[in-house]
């Protein structure tokens, strides 16, 4: 009973209609191998038309939604420094950020202030460094463009777009105040996540969904958004959130995607301002680059 309220909630707060989506099977072996967490939606994306066809369909119009791709459709929602399995190691990445203030200082222009934990975070996820938020978009297009890349092993694998109401999110871990969360006027909130160590609590904060510090220009260019990762459950699934979807990208579609996206604007130059990406653009424009994006 429980599952079907949960269910009618989703529907409710996000999605036109329950009858196209699929459960995935929540737990158990195969899950690891093949099951992200979420629904899973029954057509596969074989074009860019057919992509915003099937957004239009799934979302509401007055609806806020984010978006996230995957190269590997078997990768779940974990940002990178609760991916370890020892929480000891996972507390070693996070407390990196320490070490990254210190060695940052001289190498920014305009270093964050002393007590904006969260753009120091912003800053340090930039650059690289493990921290407990994940990356969302506010643009379809760019998180395909994610979901169309090959995975560092250059393996032909699915990829996936993950399609999530924020305010859904949010409606979970705070059934009173369903909207997203501001760097300034929620810092205090915002600053006892990023307080957390790396151990599991079951009793512990929920994983929300905060606005972005406009720190830099590629969070700009992509239309960056965060989900910040608390102590219950490292992994957004289901569970968490009941408006994630999955859309599967097949391998095959990967490269003719990426032309697409191309001729509409969307590749590695418009969503990444560093000229190394600009030149990896140029790169594969001509079809010379076999060790980058296909």
């Amino acid at each position: 009973m429980r599952e079907k309220l949960v269910a009618k909630q989703s529907v409710r707060g996000s999605f036109m209609a329950k009858p196209k989506m699929q459960q995935c099977a929540p737990t158990g072996k195969s899950r690891a191998k093949t099951d992200p967490g979420c629904r899973p939606y029954p057509r596969q994306i074989e074009s860019l038309g057919e992509f915003f066809s099937i957004c239009n369909g799934l979302l509401k119009e007055d609806g806020v939604f984010w978006f996230r791709g995957h190269a590997d459709l078997r990768w779940t929602l974990t940002p990178s420094a609760l991916r370890y399995a020892n929480a000891e190691v996972r507390n070693k990445a996070l407390t990196l950020l320490r070490d990254f203030k210190r060695y940052a200082q001289i190498k920014l222009s305009h270093p964050p202030g002393r007590d904006d934990e969260l753009e120091w975070v912003q800053l340090a996820r930039h650059f690289g460094l493990p921290t407990r938020l994940l990356d969302w978009t506010r643009n379809a297009a760019i998180a395909l463009y994610f979901a169309c890349l090959r995975t560092p092993e250059k393996n032909d694998v699915d990829g996936a777009v993950f399609v999530l109401n924020p305010e859904d999110l949010n409606r979970e871990a705070d059934p009173k105040n369903a909207r997203i969360l501001d760097a300034h006027s929620d810092a205090d909130r915002i600053a006892r996540y990023l307080r957390l160590s790396g151990a599991r609590n079951p009793r512990g904060l929920k994983t929300i969904a905060i606005n972005p510090v406009w720190n830099s220009e590629r969070i700009v260019l992509q239309q960056g958004a965060f989900t910040l990762h608390g102590s219950r459950e490292f992994t957004l699934t289901r569970g968490q959130a009941p408006s994630l979807v999955c859309l599967k990208v097949p391998s095959e579609n990967k490269r003719r995607l990426l032309s697409e996206l191309e001729r509409a604007g969307i590749n590695e130059m418009s969503i990444f301002p560093e000229p190394e990406h600009m030149c990896r653009y140029l790169v594969w424009r001509e079809k010379l680059d076999v060790l980058g994006a296909q």
